[in-house]
């Protein structure tokens, strides 16, 4: 009885290692498939990362030269009309004061 037992007891095991077996041949592929798509995926995320990057490094610069270009041209009249700049700062301030003193 005990060796009817032990050969069932085989026979089902080597039954549940090949359905486990079949089942993990069928799943590889499909791991691997979605495994590739997410390597894919990453790849686009961080090329389109350095390219974001770089946009930004270009746009950063621009601005930068843009900041100083209009720094040297409020240097440069304020340097060639000295009594018109003052009068342009004291209504700028009138201005400043009287919208900020109504609140």
């Amino acid at each position: 009885m005990a060796n009817q037992i032990n050969q069932a007891t085989d026979r089902y095991s080597t039954a549940a290692h090949q359905t486990v077996d079949k089942w993990a041949d069928t799943a590889h592929p499909a791991v691997d498939r979605l495994a590739a798509g997410a390597h894919g995926a990453v790849d686009r995320l961080a090329e389109m990362a350095g390219a974001t990057a770089e946009r930004v490094g270009r746009r950063t610069q621009e601005l930068n030269a843009a900041r100083e270009r209009l720094g040297n041209t409020c240097s440069q009249y304020v340097h060639d009309n000295p009594l018109t700049s003052i009068g342009i700062a004291v209504a700028a301030g009138y201005l400043l004061s009287r919208l900020l003193s109504s609140r």
